[in-house]
């Protein structure tokens, strides 16, 4: 048997590496501390500012219905909720002005328009980005360069052509100028851009035309995609004022120009018009809650950034 003697400058040397090694260890844990720390600040902080921003978002909205639901006499009071509760405005609305058939009419405009932009965006952004033909690019730029243009320097032009076609005081008047969204061809183009190849060289070997393939293949897979589209074109339409305002010649035609003329026929009414402004948004708010994951959903497949 033989034994092996550790003299005094080895068991010393190897005294200081494990006490280094212990300081180091510790010393990491320390850092791993505070940055661990540091994250959750950074998250709360975030989450504060989130919640805060939403909060300032949300009360005007949440402000708005308050008012509506007060009685008529309490409508300037200024507690949070509304209490007692009052539908005193909201038959006012319903029995003052044609609310309904507002909104009926601007539910088929926007359904329609939505309808639209999203046909021809469709077949623009598969052409666009399933084939490379002469003049794709230049197209793309003016495209681009359509949707980069203000309303305010084409809606002259529009309103001319409008006027020589007949429709002013129609709601194809409000319509046809805005069948092709610019923005719609760019944002499908990008869905377009990221759909595997693979489905569509498939759907050709198995005899599908490309007509066939964009029906039967593309579009089926590129729902939320096109929810997402959909939706931002319907709430676009449904806000939209300028143009409606300038076409129809009746003011109880669509909701935004019933609103509006509302709100001047009766002045100091704040109740009543919060409440027509209330039944206004509430469409497009079932809407969005309904479909929220979808436009999500598309954001975050898409090549957007």
């Amino acid at each position: 048997m033989s034994f092996v003697t550790v003299t005094g400058p080895a068991l010393a040397a190897d005294t200081v590496l494990h006490k280094g090694a212990r300081v180091r260890a510790a010393s990491a844990s320390a850092e791993d501390v505070a940055v661990a720390s540091r994250t959750r600040l950074g998250t709360i902080a975030g989450h504060v500012v989130l919640i805060m921003l939403a909060l300032f978002s949300v009360f005007p909205v949440y402000w708005m219905f308050a008012t509506a639901f007060r009685a008529p006499e309490n409508a300037l009071d200024q507690t949070l909720l509304p209490w007692p509760l009052s539908l005193e405005n909201f038959a006012y609305v319903w029995n003052t002005i044609p609310i309904g058939n507002m909104l009926w009419n601007t539910f088929a405009m926007s359904i329609m328009l939505a309808v639209a932009q999203l046909l021809i965006a469709v077949l623009a952004a598969y052409g666009f980005a399933m084939w490379d033909f002469r003049g794709r690019k230049l197209l793309m730029f003016l495209f681009i360069g359509s949707w980069l243009v203000p309303f305010q320097v084409t809606m002259i032009p529009n309103y001319v052509l409008v006027s020589q076609m007949g429709l002013l005081g129609t709601v194809g008047g409000v319509v046809i100028p805005q069948l092709a969204g610019a923005f719609a061809v760019l944002l499908m183009v990008q869905h377009m851009r990221a759909f595997p190849r693979e489905l569509i060289e498939a759907a050709h070997l198995d005899g599908r035309s490309s007509w066939a393939t964009l029906w039967t293949v593309v579009v089926p897979n590129m729902k939320p995609a096109l929810a997402a589209l959909g939706i931002m074109a319907f709430i676009s339409a449904w806000n939209e004022y300028l143009w409606p305002t300038l076409i129809m010649r009746q003011g109880d035609a669509l909701i935004q120009v019933g609103v509006r003329s509302f709100l001047s026929a009766e002045e100091n009414n704040w109740g009543a018009t919060m409440a027509a402004a209330g039944l206004a948004c509430v469409p497009v708010l079932l809407i969005y809650v309904f479909l929220q994951r979808y436009v999500v959903d598309a954001f975050v497949r898409s090549g957007l950034k």
